[in-house]
């Protein structure tokens, strides 16, 4: 059975005498912001110009290259369209005779003039060819999935969390 001494119940409570915990949690919180803006920084300052280069360069061979195919299909429609020295056109007396025609299995064509027609085919196909284009947000994250109302629904059940908390250290020892 405790025999103490009961007529000193109006007293406070003892004072706390070190924050020791506190001061070693705030420090290592007060680390971590620091070494993450430090990562932030060197992101932005090394990282990310390196990026914005490799883009531009590639961007660039990409227009250099788009420049040579225009040109060279530009070099082969002029190459086809130069006029060439005609005679001009004699009688010559049409023989009415029927003969067999020989039809070629393969149809022979220039060259230069396949090249242009697949360069237009390609063209008209890329001209023609739909490319999917998003025209709504995405869904996915807290708002999206518990709406505004389950915000504020999580907002007030954490303040009560926080208050609760403080009352709860707030209260001495005795009376628990």
């Amino acid at each position: 059975m405790y025999e103490g001494d009961d007529n000193n119940l109006d007293a406070a409570p003892p004072e706390e005498t070190s924050n020791r915990t506190f001061l070693i949690a705030a420090g290592i919180l007060g680390a971590i912001v620091l070494l993450s803006l430090a990562c932030i920084a060197g992101y932005v300052l090394i990282v990310r110009p390196q990026q914005l280069a490799q883009q531009e360069q590639a961007s660039s061979a990409q227009a250099t290259q788009a420049a040579q195919i225009g040109q060279a299909l530009t070099a082969t429609f002029a190459a086809q369209i130069v006029p060439t020295a005609t005679l001009p056109p004699t009688f010559t007396p049409v023989v009415a005779q029927a003969s067999p025609t020989l039809v070629p299995s393969t149809p022979t064509s220039d060259p230069a003039t396949a090249t242009v027609g697949a360069a237009l085919t390609q063209a008209a196909v890329a001209q023609l060819t739909v490319v999917p284009t998003s025209s709504a947000l995405p869904g996915t994250g807290i708002a999206d999935q518990f709406g505004f109302p389950g915000l504020v629904v999580l907002t007030v059940a954490l303040l009560v969390v926080i208050l609760l908390a403080r009352r709860l250290r707030a209260t001495p020892l005795n009376n628990r």
